[in-house]
């Protein structure tokens, strides 16, 4: 009688896949993150989940960023307006297993990540370098560095007019 079961891999052929997956090189992660990121949106723009204390807020989801094994997804978040972003956040970890299961029920996976907000500041950090480059001493240096010397096509190009 044959048996059911397909055979064992060896311990080795099985250590070489755990340790690709466990490397996160590829980019699944970033594809599961992108479509978490598109199914989290919908459901809060939606309103799917019914809580009126969340319902206060309009959240922007700026990016999703998944562990290698899946398992855990780095929510960045941003109030639309920038104002009372820490009570949005405090309501959004409060709701975390709520909108778990919807996304579990969106995304096909096998586990539903466990999600972990946090509030996204690149806008004000990319608010302190324009403050910064519109500060006078700044555009000043910027003012002197301004005139450049021709570079070795304009040079080239200048002198192929001269020959036709």
């Amino acid at each position: 009688m044959r048996d059911r079961h397909p055979p064992k891999q060896s311990s080795a052929g099985s250590k070489a896949r755990t340790a690709t997956t466990r490397r996160g090189n590829g980019t699944r992660p970033l594809k599961v993150g992108e479509t978490v990121r598109h199914a989290l949106d919908n459901i809060l723009r939606r309103g799917e989940i019914h809580d009126p204390e969340l319902a206060k807020y309009n959240v922007t989801v700026t990016e999703v960023r998944m562990a290698p094994d899946l398992a855990h997804a780095t929510i960045f978040v941003t109030p639309l307006g920038g104002q009372k972003g820490r009570e949005m956040l405090k309501e959004l970890k409060r709701c975390a297993p709520m909108l778990r299961t919807e996304v579990a029920q969106v995304v096909k996976m096998r586990h539903a990540p466990e999600l972990h907000f946090q509030l996204d500041e690149s806008f004000e950090y990319a608010s302190s370098i324009d403050q910064a480059l519109a500060a006078p001493n700044v555009k000043r240096d910027l003012k002197k560095e301004e005139p450049k010397a021709k570079s070795d096509f304009d040079s080239d190009y200048d002198s192929d007019d001269d020959e036709a």
